[in-house]
């Protein structure tokens, strides 16, 4: 048992598997999405592969899942009872650029540091979101269980987090136009030209497009000539492939990737969130790792 004296967290947009959380002893703050008006918060995988792919096929079948910030008093709610049991927080988020919902992670921390000040309270904004944020988790994690210090996992976050790279696709870009992310226009012509965007994270923190491919197959392949171009130390380190129940081109991916990058350390295949793929919509894929620094 770890006797850290402050509590390591994140937030379920991280994508990490609940089983891994649960292994770690990782707090997970759950975000919210609304299906169909009922609303429900993103469990990391706990209801099992079947409840997963039912969330897809509802999308399939026409649902328009949205997606919701939690308020201040929600945060205060998991952050309070750790400060007031004389434990520290090191809060490790997702994007600030993707969603307001950092901004209520500050007022929290503002509120509870007022009432607390003998206690401290740090948070970092990874610049990531879903795969890439899980191995800047999973690598800051071994460091707080080495007895690392928040300053010591706080500057190793900020000196790897534009090291933590996706590159991943859409099968269909009305997700995109629904989202804001492409206008209808290039969604109708997208569509029409079977042109699938090769999407990454920026230094900023967001997705942009990175190039274009034609068709599903040379997307793939894009994707894995993005990952051996820009991938460092592959012995040492786990891929994560993401997808949106389209399993077997995941397994098609892993394939070319360990053809391509033969000495990679492992490559685990899971299934996106609802939450992240409420955006992005069925048949999304991805690659996540660590490289080089973020080009654009």
């Amino acid at each position: 048992m770890l006797n850290q004296p402050y509590v390591f967290m994140t937030d379920s947009d991280s994508d990490l598997p609940f089983d891994i959380a649960d292994a770690k002893n990782i707090t997970v703050v759950k975000m919210p999405y609304v299906v169909d008006g009922q609303e429900y918060f993103d469990e990391n995988g706990r209801e099992g592969e079947e409840q997963q792919k039912a969330f897809f096929d509802r999308m399939r079948q026409g649902a328009a899942p949205s997606t919701a910030c939690l308020s201040t008093p929600i945060y205060l709610e998991y952050f309070e009872p750790i400060l007031a049991s004389g434990k520290d927080i090191l809060f490790i988020s997702f994007s600030g650029q993707m969603s307001a919902t950092l901004n209520f992670v500050y007022e929290a921390r503002s509120e509870l540091i007022e009432k607390y000040p003998e206690r401290k309270f740090t948070v970092v904004d990874t610049l990531s979101i879903s795969g890439p944020m899980t191995l800047l988790l999973l690598g800051a994690h071994t460091l707080y269980e080495n007895g690392a210090s928040m300053d010591e996992i706080e500057q190793w976050l900020r000196d790897n987090r534009l090291k933590a790279q996706a590159f991943f696709t859409v099968d269909d870009l009305k997700y995109l136009r629904r989202g804001g992310r492409i206008s209808a226009v290039s969604a109708v012509f997208g569509t029409m030209l079977d042109i699938k965007p090769i999407i990454c994270m920026s230094k900023a923190g967001k997705l942009e497009a990175a190039e274009k491919a034609q068709g599903r197959r040379k997307a793939i392949r894009t994707l894995v000539e993005r990952t051996a171009e820009n991938i460092e130390n592959p012995e040492n380190q786990e891929l994560i492939i993401l997808h949106a129940d389209c399993r077997e081109e995941a397994d098609r991916l892993e394939a070319q990737l360990r053809s391509r990058i033969p000495n990679v350390g492992g490559i685990r295949v899971q299934m996106i969130g609802p939450v992240i793929g409420a955006h992005c919509g069925p048949g999304t894929l991805a690659v996540c790792f660590m490289g080089k620094e973020r080009a654009h």
